[in-house]
């Protein structure tokens, strides 16, 4: 008998030990963050299923033609209307977002991995090779994405291999000078200190203190960034150094609709409210992986 009472409490005891799953520690700290990094969360999730479900949801074909529907209003077959070449619009603006936030998102990995090493390294090493790399920092900081990609291109000619590097050689310096003011604060921490006197190795302290301390402030500026890669990415396919037709792009549809805004502003709207939407969601979850919600406690 009191065998068989103890296995319900050692059940208990065990659940209760146990680390809670993967779900429940996201959700927890999702209470924790402020409501925009929630919202911004929910948005983006819906943003990137429709793009991931865009080839189940589009009504037509994004690229097929009819001139005798060109320039039609919403309708039952149409819900957005067409464009002026009779393309039907909710197909294209269900597609249209592929390219350039697989753009934005590449360039935005690059530009982390390679500025937070470069900026870890030049901490960790300090003197001479410190103070060249941050001048470096300072010297392309001072240029404009957009200008620098404007030039790339020129040179490079149009493509999504150009499109990428072009945005990435200027685009890691924020990367490397935040990392660079994280690794200063965490190699001043004490734990640090004992891991040096213990023998441990310059690759490991990084690898195994640094970085990992240093992640939160960095994949918040990467949502930061990402609203801002996005929106350089839809300026130059708007000026047409971006995405290139045929492919359906959000800032394109919005450049080839200009001429028409008077008489179909929804082929202008709806993609620019699509960018904006998706910037937006980004920079809500950037912004709320560092707010934390306030509780009773914290306003007392």
């Amino acid at each position: 008998m009191p065998d068989a009472m103890a296995a319900p409490l050692f059940d208990v005891a065990n659940r209760a030990a146990s680390p809670p799953s993967l779900l429940r520690r996201a959700l927890g700290f999702a209470r924790q963050r402020h409501w925009v990094f929630s919202a911004g969360v929910v948005m983006f999730a819906i943003v990137l299923l429709m793009l991931c479900c865009a080839h189940w949801l589009t009504p037509y074909d994004p690229a097929a033609q009819s001139l005798l529907q060109r320039l039609q209003g919403p309708s039952s077959r149409h819900w957005l209307g067409t464009d002026h070449l009779g393309r039907d619009q909710l197909s294209r603006l269900l597609v249209g977002g592929h390219f350039a936030i697989i753009i934005a998102a590449v360039t935005l990995v690059l530009s982390a991995v390679i500025g937070t090493v470069i900026g870890v390294i030049s901490a960790r090493q300090g003197g001479f090779v410190d103070e060249i790399t941050m001048r470096i920092v300072d010297l392309l900081i001072s240029f404009p994405d957009v200008v620098v990609a404007i030039f790339l291109i020129a040179l490079m000619g149009p493509g999504y291999g150009t499109l990428i590097v072009a945005l990435t050689v200027v685009s890691w310096t924020p990367f490397a000078r935040l990392a660079r003011g994280l690794a200063i604060e965490i190699n001043a921490k004490s734990y640090i200190r004992a891991a040096e006197i213990l023998g441990c190795s310059r690759r490991f302290i990084i690898l195994r203190h640094i970085i990992p301390n240093a992640i939160r402030p960095l994949a918040a500026m990467g949502f930061l960034r990402f609203g801002h890669k996005l929106i350089t990415v839809g300026g130059l396919s708007f000026i047409g150094l971006g995405v290139q037709p045929p492919h359906a792009d959000w800032a394109a549809m919005m450049a080839s609709s200009q001429p028409y805004l008077e008489r179909a502003p929804l082929l202008v709207i709806c993609p620019g409210l699509a960018i904006f939407l998706t910037a937006l969601s980004v920079t809500w979850i950037g912004q709320g992986l560092e707010t934390k919600r306030k509780t009773a406690g914290d306003q007392a």
